[in-house]
């Protein structure tokens, strides 16, 4: 069985993961995007999936992500549309990145 960089094997990444997803308004992301730590993750695809190929060092996978769209770096023309507050996020800490998409 694989396992990743934490000693942990990914189902128990996954699921980790998967708890530690919440709510949050737009001005918890937006200074994660001001640092370009802030990534959009379409909604085809799980958080923690995503998560786990992060800490695992998956770079094909994320490469592929980032390639198809499915895997958005937030700059500050994406960031506008949400500066009015209204939006809701759900999010993903994966340290050094924030994964997050509209709800």
């Amino acid at each position: 069985m694989p396992f990743l960089v934490n000693d942990q094997p990914p189902s128990a990444t996954r699921e980790k993961l998967a708890n530690e997803i919440g709510q949050v308004p737009w001005s918890y992301l937006a200074p994660h995007a001001a640092t370009g730590s802030l990534f959009y993750v379409d909604p085809t695809l799980a958080l923690e999936d995503v998560g786990v190929a992060i800490s695992s060092n998956e770079t094909d996978r994320v490469q592929h992500w980032l390639k198809s769209g499915d895997l958005v770096k937030i700059e500050a023309i994406h960031a506008a549309q949400w500066d009015d507050g209204k939006t809701g996020f759900e999010a993903l800490v994966v340290l050094p990145f924030v994964l997050c998409r509209p709800v």
